[in-house]
């Protein structure tokens, strides 16, 4: 994967702290919320999650939708009738190869509650600059769980898994979005993959975190989304287009 064609901007490292936001993305998430109701939720929302990982760089990164441009990144993420319970990932480009033990698939019951309650749990390893994110409890490693679930109740903040000594729960860069299930006939699911060129370092947001520089377009809303909403990133962490992307799953 190594070096990307966006143009790297000068600027400094990423230091997240709790709260941070000064900075505003390119979208307003929470603005852009449906407010027509659709049909009532059914079936399977299927979120799959797919680790990545360059030994060369020490460089993890996360997919949860189909990048736009790079299907060698897929996911099976979807909606449907059946519960899914492995993982279906792309092959990487042989350079960042799958990480199975981190890959992880939830089915979540669209009919079970009100709100979809999608937390992200960001971990990170300051030894080298390496980050990863989980929106789903890895299949083979319960440290970096997550507690996205549907229930009739939003929730305020992630529960994540304590990590393994090494790569640490970074609270700037995980969060919780509790979607209102009745509001829109579509889940819209925006990922957004920045890296950074100097660190050689990815990073992946779905869910807008407290460093709003990250955030995201995600949400339910009469509409399919055909085009990732994401924040500008800091300066030196910077978007990656063809990794990032949108996930439009019909929710009935």
């Amino acid at each position: 994967m190594g070096r990307w064609t966006a143009r790297r901007v000068a600027g400094p490292v990423l230091t997240v702290v709790l709260g941070a936001g000064a900075f505003v993305g390119t979208g307003d998430p929470a603005s852009a919320e449906g407010t027509a109701g659709g049909a009532a939720a059914s079936g399977y929302l299927n979120l799959h999650q797919c680790s990545y990982y360059a030994s060369t760089l020490d460089d993890h990164f996360s997919t949860f939708v189909t990048p736009s441009a790079d299907n060698r990144y897929a996911t099976g993420t979807k909606r449907s009738d059946s519960a899914d319970t492995t993982a279906s990932c792309g092959p990487g480009n042989g350079n960042h190869v799958p990480i199975p033990i981190l890959h992880g698939v939830k089915a979540l019951n669209l009919g079970s509650g009100r709100y979809l309650n999608l937390q992200q749990c960001d971990y990170y390893r300051s030894a080298s600059t390496d980050r990863f994110t989980t929106l789903v409890t890895p299949s083979g490693d319960g440290r970096y769980s997550t507690g996205t679930k549907v229930s009739n109740s939003p929730e305020t903040s992630p529960t994540c898994g304590p990590g393994n000594g090494s790569h640490v729960p970074n609270p700037g860069l995980s969060g919780v979005k509790a979607l209102d299930l009745n509001a829109g006939r579509y889940l819209n699911l925006h990922q957004c993959v920045y890296y950074s060129e100097r660190l050689k370092s990815h990073l992946t947001s779905v869910v807008t975190a407290p460093d709003t520089r990250y955030s995201t377009g995600t949400k339910v809303s009469a509409t399919a989304d055909t085009r990732p909403v994401c924040g500008p990133g800091n300066g030196d962490y910077v978007q990656i287009p063809i990794l990032s992307g949108v996930r439009s799953v019909p929710l009935g």
